[in-house]
């Protein structure tokens, strides 16, 4: 008889620790076109990170629409949304490039292209006035940026050493042209 409410009580910790556990982990929100653009860009690392590129500027361009229009209820809120969805996004692709340069893909393309967009929503997220209701947001959206215009930063030198000993093969096959040698 003791059992069962230790029982109910144990799925019931363990049901509110997962809720927290997701609720600190920001998951982007991500249409279903965005989601197979994602899946799509999942085998060249050069797509991939500029389908990333692409998703934050989404983001960072609805936050700039939202102060260029009349104000309007629930801005505050948006911003605070919008905010957490660039902080998840930057997260994923700084992973990404975790990644990436632990296998040494080619990414020597997109990685200028990063360094430029980082500055962009770097501005773009400084922008709206502060305001209690998302400025811990921003300071982690910054954070992140910041965070992964350093690696891009890094990583543009490390892919240029490692692929000048390491020079790619030279033949068409556009599967292999994304590959380093591992």
């Amino acid at each position: 008889m003791r059992r069962r409410p230790l029982l109910l009580f144990a799925l019931a910790l363990l049901g509110l620790t997962s809720t927290v556990s997701r609720a600190q982990r920001s998951e982007p929100t991500l249409s279903e076109k965005e989601i197979e653009q994602i899946r799509e860009s999942a085998y060249i690392a050069n797509d991939r990170v500029m389908v990333f590129i692409k998703l934050l500027d989404v983001r960072v361009k609805a936050l700039d629409d939202l102060y260029a229009k009349p104000r309007r209820p629930g801005r505050e809120q948006d911003t605070h949304d919008l905010l957490q969805q660039c902080t998840a996004l930057a997260d994923e692709l700084n992973d990404n490039l975790d990644d990436y340069g632990q296998r040494h893909r080619d990414i020597r393309k997109s990685l200028p292209k990063l360094v430029d967009a980082t500055e962009r929503w770097a501005t773009a997220i400084k922008s709206p006035p502060d305001n209690d209701a998302y400025n811990i947001e921003r300071k982690l959206a910054l954070e992140t940026i910041h965070d992964l215009r350093d690696e891009a930063t890094q990583m543009i030198e490390e892919q240029k050493a490692w692929f000048a000993a390491h020079p790619p093969p030279k033949d068409n096959n556009p599967a292999n042209s994304d590959n380093a040698p591992r």
